[in-house]
């Protein structure tokens, strides 16, 4: 039963209640967990446009995991701290990858799965989250946490899609969580208020700002990761081919550069209302929005 509480601002209180059935049980208290995660840009990286006008220059890009995905392994981290489990790290993308998994390894994930692919980077959000259930498929899990959306390409899809393949619950945009037997409860943030949301195990959560502050990686953290495991795939490795995912349903066209911004300019005057007439005059006459 998936049970929601909306927490709205007050008089207003909705209850909402769902029937749903995962299909599937935990066992014991130990929480199997799997972490979604991509590799971006760093957010301060110059980006230019490359010459295909499709995609960005990747020369001199710093790379590093998803800012909402490093709340993810953070969550994971801090829920196999406290119930037992282990943290498995999943991946779609060039060989390159490995380094933002390897990040994750030295925070404290136990291990890596990297499907490398080449071509991803041309794949929609659902053509990701196919490759990703397809890898969960295979690997046993309590509880999958994604972030909210990445960075990059911003298209909120690769986590909820990912649920819905697996034909498992999704919670989303999560700022709080509790797991106590076989139910995780969560708090998602909503226009005007916090609904409080209850699922059963499995499920899949996407992060949110306030949810954790990320750890470092510590010096003995990364010295360890250097041994834990990354089982490297491709897509025929998980019996997938262009016919099982299918093609992208959108696809980036072009891109272009936004329009540099006009300067401003400086209202004159020896006092409030001289500035104030003087803005109405510039308005009126020379915006002519008045």
């Amino acid at each position: 039963m998936l049970f929601i509480d909306f927490i709205l601002p007050w008089p207003l209180k909705n209850i909402l209640k769902i029937d749903g059935n995962t299909g599937r049980e935990r066992k014991g208290k130990r929480v199997e967990i799997a972490v979604l995660l991509k590799q971006v840009p760093a957010t301060e990286s110059l980006i230019g446009i490359a010459e295909d006008r499709v995609s960005v220059k990747t020369d001199g890009i710093k790379w590093v995991i998803n800012p909402y995905d490093e709340f993810a392994v953070e969550e994971a981290l801090r829920i196999k701290e406290a119930h037992g489990g282990s943290v498995t790290i999943i991946s779609v993308g060039p060989e390159k990858t490995a380094e933002a998994i390897r990040t994750a390894l030295a925070m404290g994930a136990d291990k890596g799965i990297l499907i490398n692919d080449p071509a991803s980077a041309g794949y929609d959000g659902l053509k990701t989250a196919r490759i990703l259930a397809a890898v969960l498929k295979e690997a046993p899990f309590d509880l999958i946490i994604a972030g909210q959306r990445a960075v990059d390409d911003d298209n909120y899809q690769v986590g909820p899609a990912t649920a819905e393949f697996l034909d498992i619950p999704h919670i989303s945009m999560v700022i709080k969580e509790e797991i106590t037997d076989t139910k995780i409860r969560c708090h998602r943030t909503i226009d005007g208020g916090t609904a409080i949301i209850e699922t059963q195990l499995p499920a899949l959560i996407t992060t949110q700002r306030g949810l954790n502050d990320p750890r470092y990686a510590s010096l003995p953290g990364i010295m360890k990761a250097k041994k834990k495991p990354i089982d490297i795939k491709n897509v025929a490795d998980l019996g997938l081919d262009s016919e099982h995912m299918g093609e992208p349903l959108t696809k980036i066209v072009s891109m272009e550069t936004p329009p540099d911004r006009k300067s401003g300019i400086m209202i004159q005057g020896d006092s409030a209302q001289a500035k104030a007439a003087e803005l109405v005059r510039i308005l009126h006459e020379e915006a002519k929005v008045l």
